[in-house]
């Protein structure tokens, strides 16, 4: 009787390495292309919870003579519990919106899952808004407007009749907080430092007056000259951005 043997044919070495190559080299192909998914992705969640937001908003003016949220704190400064200006308006229109109680991390409409880091008096904090009381734990806040008194003018639309804005389709209502210095969560830049903590043309959803959401530049100038002649180092809230940008911070 003859017995056959058959030969079982694997992989060499030098296969191994070139499909183990091969992998390597798709994965670094795809990775940016799931980064992007995943970031849009992210943007995607803070623009439904922004329309919602601002709807809310617009439901709280209607039920208060057509005035939207007027919620002064102090005068602006490093201290961030002077948030209560553009985070107040949560506590007022909250209930717009399904929400009742006590403000919490788990107040998943106000949470911006791309919010995951701030600069405060400290610098870099690798913490998101919605996880901080001093912001109510949002990671959106209402265009109220310069509050400090060295500029001139006022910004902003807290107390404002909804009808008395003039451009709705360019005027801010609801933005991500970070609109305000500015910086972005979704295209920030490395290494999150002192030096990079705001810059020009920040990119930001921000909720308009007719309920539109957008994903726009913020225009920031570092040298502005303020009432006086006086030159400071201003948000970018304090202002109206030059032609070329879609959006507008003030009601006139």
């Amino acid at each position: 009787m003859r017995k056959t043997f058959k030969v079982k044919h694997g992989f060499s070495l030098l296969e191994l390495l070139v499909v183990i190559a091969v992998i390597a080299i798709l994965a670094a192909l795809l990775f940016p292309a799931i980064s992007s998914a995943k970031a849009k992705a992210r943007r995607t969640v803070c623009m439904n919870g922004l329309r919602q937001i601002n709807l809310g908003l617009r439901m709280y003016s209607n039920d208060s003579d057509d005035a939207s949220p007027n919620t002064p704190g102090t005068n602006r400064s490093a201290s961030l519990e002077n948030f209560i200006n553009f985070t107040g308006y949560k506590k007022l229109m909250k209930n717009n919106v399904g929400l009742k109680g006590a403000s919490s991390p788990q107040d998943k409409l106000f949470a911006c899952p791309a919010d995951a880091f701030y600069y405060g008096a400290q610098g870099y904090v690798p913490q998101g808004f919605h996880e901080q009381s001093f912001s109510d734990y949002s990671s959106y806040g209402f265009n109220a407007g310069a509050t400090n008194p060295i500029y001139s003018t006022r910004t902003g639309l807290a107390a404002r009749k909804i009808s008395s804005i003039k451009d709705p389709t360019k005027t801010i209502l609801v933005m991500e907080i970070p609109a305000l210095s500015p910086y972005s969560w979704h295209e920030p830049k490395r290494p999150f430092s002192a030096e990079n903590a705001v810059f020009n043309d920040a990119k930001n959803m921000v909720s308009f007056v007719d309920g539109h959401v957008s994903y726009v530049r913020i225009y920031w100038n570092p040298t502005r000259i303020a009432s006086g002649g006086i030159s400071y180092i201003t948000d970018a809230a304090d202002y109206d951005p030059p032609a070329g940008y879609d959006y507008k911070w003030s009601a006139d």
